[in-house]
């Protein structure tokens, strides 16, 4: 109310009249030298002497009265006036932090619950927090509870599985409403951060690799790279290279770099001993996830042996009257 506003005719409410109102010399007495209502001893009337606020009257304290006397003397007379102070909506719902973050695994089951902070109203009754919403609720679900005390209390319940490979980050708004007229309300963000769960396994690029390779190259020499990926994140998304342990011989010939994926020359290759090598390979991450692939490496020859010529059967001497196409002797050609 403003102030010179009327709020009550003492006259009637007291059975008292103008003249011993004057005669009397009233006036107000309150006990905390508050203001608040003053007298109008012309028209008998009590009327608001400055602002009344009543959230910082009497915070959350309901019904809100003001205590006072009016004194009259000659005779003396005390008259104790209660004025109750109504609450009108004048504030919203507000939370004391303008957003709020949470990290939930994405292996959270369905059903976890995270405690949020109820918001705060200075207004009373219907005028004060009625309702709350959460909005998107495609993952989330608001769960309101009353106390016995009659206070509530709210929490957020996760009631889809989360997946970060496919939503890293949730953004969400908790919104406060209350019970007046016109309604007031007041909002938070909620960030909710999933955190990755070792649920993928590593894929290679492809499931078969090859490659060639000069029977000469030297120790050191780079075969290929291959390389996996995993949709983790953090550690669980590093990586193992290496050969499956039922790759024999060709682990004293090539080397595998666990971190680079990248095969080399160790050993010394021959042609003549081998033309080719077929090894398997795992990817793996430190959850122990693993997938495998297949590497097949040719050699490629190099003339690097001299022309051998063996002779099998030999006829010796030859007579000089022998005919054209006479078999003089059967030989085979190698290489050494």
């Amino acid at each position: 109310m403003a102030t010179g506003s009327l709020v009550g005719n003492i006259i009637q409410d007291l059975g008292l009249d103008i003249k011993r109102l004057r005669s009397g010399r009233a006036r107000i007495f309150t006990e905390d030298g508050s203001e608040y209502i003053g007298l109008n001893a012309e028209k008998g009337t009590l009327v608001v002497a400055k602002r009344i606020d009543r959230e910082e009257l009497c915070k959350q304290a309901s019904p809100c009265s003001l205590h006072f006397q009016i004194i009259l003397e000659n005779p003396m007379e005390l008259h104790r006036i209660d004025v109750e102070v109504t609450d009108i909506n004048d504030n919203a719902p507000f939370f004391s932090k303008k957003e709020y973050n949470f990290q939930v695994s994405e292996s959270a089951s369905p059903g976890a619950r995270y405690s949020l902070e109820s918001a705060k109203d200075p207004d009373v009754a219907h005028n004060t927090i009625q309702t709350y919403k959460l909005n998107p609720t495609d993952n989330f679900k608001l769960n309101v509870v009353a106390r016995s005390d009659g206070t509530k209390y709210i929490e957020m319940v996760l009631h889809t599985t989360l997946d970060r490979e496919k939503q890293e980050e949730h953004r969400l708004t908790l919104t406060s409403f209350d019970g007046g007229n016109p309604q007031k309300s007041g909002s938070v963000k909620i960030n909710v951060v999933v955190l990755d769960a070792n649920d993928n396994a590593p894929v290679f690029s492809q499931t078969v690799y090859r490659a060639t390779v000069p029977e000469n190259a030297s120790k050191g020499t780079v075969i290929l790279r291959v390389s996996a990926t995993d949709n983790d994140k953090g550690a669980n998304e590093e990586l193992m290279y290496s050969f499956s342990h039922h790759t024999d011989g060709a682990a004293s010939l090539f080397n595998m770099d666990p971190h680079t994926g990248e095969i080399t020359v160790i050993g010394v290759l021959d042609y003549e001993k081998a033309k080719h090598y077929e090894i398997d390979i795992e990817a793996t991450d430190k959850g122990g996830l693993a997938d495998t692939a297949k590497v097949l490496i040719e050699v490629t020859d190099l003339n690097d042996n001299a022309p051998v010529i063996n002779i099998i059967s030999l006829s010796n001497p030859i007579p000089e009257d022998s005919a054209p196409d006479t078999v003089i002797a059967i030989h085979r050609q190698g290489a050494v």
